[in-house]
């Protein structure tokens, strides 16, 4: 991650706005992709410790990669999974946030975030003055009850239970649970303490991303969301490994539109750096603070 960081300090940003055509199989295909990789990552991984090649201090410096590996890439996919309509790659988006150990993000993302980013009900928006470590807290628990709160009203709504399997929290969890006995008793106890530290580092990373896409940015709740809403980062580094969600500003412009077309926008508030070139600035909240501040648009 320091290597690419440079590099996003380095070299300057690419503004093109032409888009690859929208129904274009490429995209499609680079997303396809990340399913068999994150398999065969996990498989990698389990079959590892299970060998023996994997061991002591390495267990969890492979922990710690795959939850950078998972945080970077899975998570990123998934979130550009549940944003399409079609079930099936709704589903896909969803069976990669579960290898994330992720249970929440599937409902609070699209029905709270996307509906009241930059306001106080949203907790994905970080506060100006709000260190990454305070928010990954907040904005972690936060929306875990409100994905609870959001499943229960909508059973209610439906008159059924939410003590059910038609709770997609409740879901997500009792699948845990199994998944991690089959762990348990397959690869041993390491192999799930070392899965369950992946799983942080994975969520993690998805909170600092939301931290640095929203920081200190903020909409009255009546006010449409439009592109200055969100920062916006062109670093070519962050656009090609995270399929241009650091196009973050046209993202939440246009919610629906697929990676490979969204825009850049000149009145969008700018990250003085790409996302890579920005995490080790955010892990030190002093130098966050003195350099995002004062670009915080009035």
């Amino acid at each position: 991650m320091g290597f690419l960081a440079a590099i996003e300090w380095l070299l300057q940003p690419i503004k093109n706005n032409q888009a690859s055509a929208a129904n274009s199989k490429l995209p499609k295909l680079i997303l396809l992709l990340h399913i068999p990789a994150q398999i065969l990552c996990l498989m990698s991984f389990f079959y590892g410790i299970k060998t023996g090649a994997l061991q002591d201090f390495w267990i969890w410096v492979a922990a710690v990669s795959m939850g950078i590996n998972t945080g970077s890439a899975a998570i990123v996919v998934a979130h550009e999974f549940i944003h399409r309509k079609a079930a099936w790659q709704q589903f896909l988006g969803k069976w990669l946030l579960f290898t994330a150990g992720n249970f929440y993000f599937f409902v609070e993302h699209l029905r709270v975030h996307h509906k009241w980013v930059g306001t106080s009900k949203d907790t994905a928006s970080a506060q100006k003055g709000e260190n990454l470590y305070a928010f990954f807290l907040r904005s972690g628990l936060g929306q875990i009850k409100s994905a609870w709160k959001l499943e229960s009203e909508r059973l209610h709504g439906k008159n059924k239970s939410i003590w059910s399997l038609n709770h997609y929290v409740i879901r997500q969890i009792i699948l845990h649970i199994l998944f991690d006995c089959v762990i348990v008793f397959w690869f041993g106890p390491i192999a799930l303490v070392a899965f369950v530290l992946h799983c942080v580092v994975a969520n993690f990373l998805l909170e600092y991303v939301n931290y640095i896409e929203h920081y200190g940015l903020t909409r009255r709740e009546n006010e449409r969301v439009n592109e200055m809403h969100s920062w916006q980062s062109d670093s070519i580094v962050s656009r090609f490994l995270l399929v241009d969600l650091s196009r973050h500003a046209d993202h939440h412009y246009y919610a629906a539109k697929p990676f490979h077309t969204l825009d850049s926008h000149a009145k969008s508030p700018e990250l003085p750096s790409g996302y890579a070139g920005l995490f080790f600035v955010a892990a030190i909240p002093p130098l966050w603070f003195k350099l995002i501040d004062n670009r915080i648009p009035a």
